[in-house]
């Protein structure tokens, strides 16, 4: 038997012992077999099958919160005001426009999933793995096939080509200051054109009788006849996946899309879209097992269905819809992260005063 004063001491270790233990254990973890609630903020345009989702949260004991917050930059806004109180685990949805904003104030934890491998360098802006690429879309002029048959009217093949007599009055496109696809095409011309010449071009386009719309759904279901058949414009600026689009939610199936891109050498901007761990989160592990799970060919070849977007993993199979309707471009236009970053506003003022005075 233990005399008193020895099992005191042997109590007081214990104590000490399990303390130690304590401090040492992982934050934000639970016990085994306890559920948990992964948050994850994304913008509105968010989409995801519920049975993908379902299989995540049984596979993983895990409950998904998504936290919808208005468009990238409104997104964005919440993650950096609430960074010392974070109110997700995970933001999706920061694209090339933003990304320069967002590591600058410094948001992300930096997390290299091994998933990365799998992806073409030219997806990867940050070397820092802060923010990981998931998705790539690009913001193309569309046409109305239909109305450049009927009419014999050769298709542009290049932005300045836009501003010929012939298509006078022919192209709409969106505010730039209210609509992310006009903010996109903006970005084209610049990367075209450069900061010396872009403002030339849209003085030139609007000139030869540019129609402008506040925002993408009026600009496509009213202005473009691609899609309703009766709109006065045969093209406009909207998502290389729209002919795809057009195909998959017709009332009366098609053969093919009435409509298709114009993809020469710098016409359309390529959007690409990132996710990335909030500094702060209590559920590391989790999130770090949602990035990986966003990168997976599952996830992956559920985004061109539910987002209209493309995968980045070039594992992932497309929809048909999409292999059959959809042009691709060789050389989309690209500009810096950085570039943007500095200069967006000054570019949207500067187009606001020559496109509306």
């Amino acid at each position: 038997m233990l005399s008193k004063k020895r099992r005191l001491h042997h109590l007081a270790a214990l104590m000490i012992l399990t303390v130690l233990l304590m401090a040492c254990s992982p934050q934000g973890t639970s016990e085994p077999g306890e559920r948990r609630t992964l948050r994850v903020m994304t913008h509105d345009s968010f989409a995801v099958s519920e049975d993908l989702i379902s299989q995540f949260e049984s596979e993983n004991n895990v409950d998904i919160s998504f936290i919808r917050s208005g468009d990238t930059g409104s997104a964005l806004n919440q993650a950096i005001l609430s960074r010392d109180n974070p109110l997700a685990d995970v933001f999706y949805g920061i694209d090339n426009t933003f990304l320069t904003r967002a590591l600058q104030e410094d948001i992300f934890e930096p997390y290299a999933s091994p998933l990365l491998e799998n992806i073409p360098d030219s997806f990867k802006l940050d070397s820092g793995s802060n923010a990981l690429p998931v998705d790539y879309g690009d913001v193309c002029i569309n046409y109305d096939k239909a109305y450049f048959e009927t009419n014999n009217l050769a298709v542009p093949e290049s932005l300045e080509a836009l501003t010929l007599p012939e298509y006078e009055g022919l192209l709409v496109t969106e505010n730039p200051a209210t609509s992310s696809p006009g903010l996109a095409f903006l970005m084209a011309t610049i990367a075209e054109f450069g900061e010396e010449g872009y403002l030339k071009f849209w003085a030139e386009l609007s000139q030869n009788g540019l129609v402008v719309a506040s925002d993408w759904e009026t600009a496509y279901y009213s202005n473009f006849s691609g899609s309703t058949g009766q709109g006065p414009q045969p093209m406009v600026v909207s998502y290389g996946s729209s002919p795809a689009a057009e195909v998959i939610f017709a009332e009366t199936p098609l053969d093919e899309a009435p409509t298709a891109s114009i993809i020469g050498p710098n016409t359309c901007f390529r959007q690409i879209e990132f996710v990335g761990i909030l500094k702060g989160t209590a559920n590391r592990d989790l999130a770090e097992i949602f990035v990986d799970f966003m990168l997976s060919p599952a996830f992956q070849e559920d985004i061109p269905m539910q987002m209209f977007v493309f995968p980045v993993n070039p594992d992932a199979q497309l929809p048909e819809a999409f292999i059959e309707n959809v042009q691709i471009p060789d050389q989309p236009a690209t500009l810096s992260p950085d570039l943007i970053d500095e200069n967006r506003e000054a570019w949207i003022e500067a187009w606001m005063e020559t496109v509306l005075p």
